[in-house]
């Protein structure tokens, strides 16, 4: 993440940063962390980081609002199958079913088909899919 390498490159702690952008500790926390977005933060909180930093708010949130678009590109314009397949897992995981385990399979599959016999996916779309759906931490509600 930016904010790391910026903590770097100017030997700075976490701790320090909050202090002199004037912000919680926590939420600084959170946003290293991955908890919170940066992008998603208000624009106060990123003009107190990047002053703090001496750097452009724009430096701050651009990776981040590139990801956030290409996340949403790659969630949009799916073949049917593999698409049909993805909202039954969402479907899926908001109603907590019993075969979850199965819907996982026909995704996988759908990503597989599409990334390799198809050539319809990217590798990096691919991946993409498989991080956010198959391999995060599975929170049942």
């Amino acid at each position: 993440m930016i904010l790391d390498t910026l903590l770097k490159k100017q030997n700075m702690t976490k701790y320090r940063l909050a202090v002199e952008a004037g912000i919680p500790h926590a939420t600084l926390s959170d946003i290293c962390s991955g908890k919170t977005r940066l992008e998603k933060c208000s624009a106060e909180t990123i003009y107190k980081i990047a002053r703090a930093l001496g750097v452009s708010m724009e430096l701050l949130t651009e990776d981040g609002i590139r990801a956030t678009e290409r996340e949403q590109t790659y969630e949009q314009g799916l073949p049917e199958y593999l698409q049909h397949d993805l909202d039954a897992y969402k479907d899926g995981l908001k109603k907590g079913v019993s075969y979850l385990d199965c819907l996982w399979g026909e995704l996988y599959g759908s990503i597989n088909i599409a990334q390799i016999n198809d050539g319809v996916i990217t590798p990096e779309h691919a991946e993409y899919l498989r991080q956010k759906y198959l391999w995060r931490e599975r929170r049942y509600e």
